[in-house]
């Protein structure tokens, strides 16, 4: 049986106020510019620092121990953190019964990582979830537990994919609902719980968004979206509209996603911060661009754009810690892309892989095959750079395990079919099309 408990890293703590002397959202600063100078972006903010701090990561992912290592001298041992049997890539747990691997390791081992993973979902909670008896007195450690499934789910998916993670994810989160239908618990932990219940559902949602299963995200970020109401949680609104709101857009209905991210922005503006609601803009954005209205796009781009020059903030929440500089890139680019604009979204795209460096993999992945798409379709195609992106995309398969990235590889096969006589184009659908079908 898993041990939930967390124990604070003193360690670590101790590093940041008596070595450095810093706030956590001033050490937070330090680990972003550290990382910069490495060539590592990292969007570290204080919250993530105070998961260390707290116990809540056991240890941080790849790209943060080399971080923190160059910074401090010291290895994760050293600075309070622990591993499991051996150091490894942080299991990706849901609560039901029963990371990130490194760039350089070799492919066998990431697959292996990717199945140890997705299995230690198993793990967090089995205590409750296993047995067939009432949940029992539900408390803060509880809700917390939840709130470290959707963290890890998040970072999982945003390098990996959704297949392994779905199904563990569905059923983490009945049992939570279980959790507030028959366990009991004060006033003040049923809100929360409802709250950290409303991001499960989201995390679930999205799983099987990038699974390729529209209908069953939109019940799902519905059902977060009413979760939210009733724990008064405007926050967790915003979420779910903004994610209603890409959904629209994915599905081919722009006025749904314009009024779903006006929605996010009119909830976020009492609660959330300025990133949260550049997210909202660019979402707005897709909206327009979808309905080909330059102006109206144009005006969303730039108002998220100003609202991320802002910064980060210590309010921002985990789910957040996507929304890099990278991403604002990439959904702009969608945009231009939508607009008709290939030359600017071929540039976004390749901009965004660039700035998103070796992290989020499989938003990598998709961008990469924009930018193979842009140039095969563009008004003065260029297919060998078209193949040469397609092929990094492709390279991608089988660590990003992702519905979307499959489909993006087909259209990224339509695209280039035009260009078959270029040897280069040839070679890649010969590629493509082997690897596939094994």
């Amino acid at each position: 049986m898993a041990d939930r408990r967390k124990t604070p890293n003193a360690q670590l703590r101790a590093a940041r106020e008596d070595r450095f002397q810093m706030s956590r959202q001033e050490f937070a600063e330090l680990v972003v510019e550290t990382g910069q100078e490495m060539g590592e972006p990292v969007g570290c903010t204080a919250r993530l620092v105070a998961a260390w701090e707290d116990g809540e990561v056991r240890m941080p992912r790849a790209v943060y121990r080399r971080i923190l290592t160059q910074l401090t001298g010291h290895t994760m041992a050293e600075l309070g953190f622990r591993s499991g049997s051996a150091p490894a890539p942080p299991a990706v747990p849901t609560i039901t019964a029963a990371n990130r691997p490194e760039a350089q390791e070799p492919a066998a081992g990431r697959r292996a990582s990717l199945a140890d993973s997705a299995g230690a979902c198993l793990s967090l909670i089995p205590s409750r979830a296993a047995a067939d008896r009432a949940p029992g007195r539900i408390g803060i450690g509880d809700v917390r537990a939840i709130d470290q499934v959707v963290t890890q789910l998040f970072a999982h998916d945003h390098d990996h994919g959704s297949a392994a993670l779905r199904r563990d994810a569905a059923q983490a989160l009945h049992t939570a609902y279980q959790w507030m239908q028959d366990g009991t618990y004060t006033q003040t932990t049923g809100r929360r719980l409802r709250s950290a219940t409303g991001h499960l559902a989201i995390a679930a949602g999205w799983l099987s968004f990038d699974s390729g299963r529209p209908a069953d995200a939109r019940s799902l970020y519905s059902e977060a979206l009413a979760t939210a109401r009733i724990a008064d949680d405007p926050g967790l609104e915003a979420h779910a509209f903004g994610c209603l709101s890409l959904l629209a857009k994915a599905s081919g209905r722009p006025r749904e996603a314009i009024s779903a991210a006006q929605g996010a922005q009119a909830a976020a503006r009492s609660h959330g911060t300025a990133r949260m609601l550049s997210l909202f803009a660019m979402r707005e954005a897709a909206g327009w661009a979808l309905m080909g209205d330059a102006s109206a796009t144009d005006r969303a781009i730039v108002r998220a754009h100003h609202l991320y020059a802002q910064g980060p903030a210590e309010a921002d929440p985990t789910w957040l810690d996507f929304f890099q500089p990278g991403e604002l890139a990439g959904l702009e680019a969608l945009a231009r892309a939508d607009l008709g604009q290939r030359e600017r979204a071929a540039a976004g795209a390749e901009q965004a892989v660039l700035l998103f460096g070796d992290n989020f993999a499989r938003n990598r992945s998709l961008y990469t095959g924009d930018i193979a798409i842009h140039h095969a379709v563009k008004s003065r195609p260029e297919p060998e750079a078209a193949a040469e992106a397609a092929g990094r995309a492709l390279a991608y398969l089988p660590t990003v395990r992702s519905d979307r990235l499959l489909r993006q590889l087909h259209n990224v096969e339509s695209a280039l079919a035009r260009h078959a006589d270029v040897p280069a184009v040839a070679d890649w659908l010969e590629e493509y099309r082997t690897t596939v079908s094994c």
